[in-house]
């Protein structure tokens, strides 16, 4: 069916990584669904722009961690929020999709759907695990939820919120079946032995805050198991910058840092000592053993606490309903704690055949074509929505 709106033009917001990839993934089911010469344009990263998206503020504007830590950057953000929403509406779009990113989303949608332009929002924000008070916003501000998560549609009908279970497109984009030895191989690592891929984040501020817990464990880690091989991903160059002087104070740590590629670094590895966010999530499909940390400032550990429903923190947790990895998380994290918890997540061969099970069956409930589903759902939307 050929949509006979036409001209269109899509803006979107995304904040982070996280949500360049799946507005990446979108934007590639919005080019085959919509007609030729539809704009794509709005807030977005590297892999919306190579998607053909004309991004009018870098993304790293948006990517701040935390509430305390995001205190001095409010002045800018909301100087780039008034300015965008200017744009859209003097130049209405013929659908806005805002793309996670939701204290800055929302509040935009809101002023968009008042204007009487329709307003998707890609991936449900986890209110069934914190601060569930954001349903009084969603249902002001949005049309239609894309939801990533199978139990999620459930939730937005009872708030009476139209959605679509898309899928998650980290498990279109991974196989089901691993190629170990050939990552192994394109990272240079050696074909036998035990390897652990290291994950402490990609934010100054992560690196700052965890990175050096994360040194110490995997010294501790050679040091009871001496064979055993690093292997720490870094995409960015300034990334590469802030881990130097971590690498410098270890001199001695079988570590091999790979230019991005993280991917394929979690595939090589028999096991993964990772920070707590999207790539716990990625981890699971590749149906690696894990251990989930994090450390965040106390003041924005607090207020967190105070508003969370759930026991666990990291995805796989959450999407299996109990914990079945470990999570070590603030105070908690030492490098003992850290090392303990990974040796063993490494050596327990009854626990790898477990999750590899579970792991396998989360793969199957989110492996839905996201871009061809996700992009259908904004088609219709596109077709049935007039400006009120």
């Amino acid at each position: 069916m050929t949509l006979a709106l036409a001209p269109l033009r899509v803006s979107m917001v995304a904040g982070e990584s996280s949500g360049d990839l799946l507005a990446a993934s979108l934007l590639e089911g919005l080019n085959e669904r919509l007609p030729a010469g539809t704009q794509f344009n709005g807030i977005g990263g590297s892999r919306m722009t190579a998607a053909g998206f004309d991004t009018h503020w870098p993304m790293d504007k948006l990517t701040v961690r935390g509430y305390v830590e995001a205190l001095k950057h409010i002045p800018e953000i909301l100087g780039i929020r008034n300015e965008l929403k200017r744009q859209l509406l003097a130049e209405p779009p013929s659908v806005f999709i805002g793309v996670d990113a939701p204290d800055f989303n929302f509040g935009l949608e809101h002023a968009l759907r008042d204007a009487g332009i329709p307003t998707m929002h890609f991936v449900c924000p986890s209110i069934w695990a914190w601060r569930g008070g954001r349903i009084k916003k969603i249902v002001k501000a949005v049309d239609h939820m894309l939801c990533v998560f199978p139990f999620e549609p459930a939730l937005m009908e009872k708030a009476g919120i139209a959605s679509t279970y898309v899928g998650h497109p980290l498990a279109d984009e991974i196989p089901l079946v691993l190629d170990v030895e050939g990552a192994r191989r394109e990272l240079g690592l050696p074909e036998g032995g035990p390897i652990i891929a290291v994950l402490p984040g990609s934010r100054r501020s992560e690196i700052a805050l965890i990175g050096p817990t994360f040194f110490d464990a995997m010294k501790l880690m050679q040091l009871r198991e001496p064979g055993v091989r690093f292997v720490m991903p870094a995409a960015a160059a300034v990334l590469r910058e802030l881990l130097q002087p971590l690498v410098a104070a270890h001199p001695n740590l079988a570590l091999t840092i790979t230019e991005g590629k993280a991917q394929v670094a979690m595939t090589a590895a028999d096991a993964i000592l990772v920070k707590s966010g999207t790539v716990t999530l990625e981890a699971a499909l590749l149906k690696k053993p894990m251990v989930i940390s994090y450390k965040v400032p106390w003041l924005t550990s607090q207020l967190m606490q105070r508003q969370g429903y759930l026991p666990y923190v990291g995805l796989p947790n959450i999407l299996a309903g109990r914990f079945v990895v470990p999570e070590i998380l603030q105070h908690f994290a030492t490098p003992e704690a850290l090392a303990d918890a990974t040796l063993k997540q490494l050596s327990d061969d009854a626990n790898r055949a477990t999750l590899t099970k579970i792991f396998t069956e989360m793969h199957h409930a989110l492996r839905q074509n996201t871009a061809q589903r996700a992009a259908e759902a904004v088609a219709q939307v596109l077709e049935t929505r007039r400006p009120r």
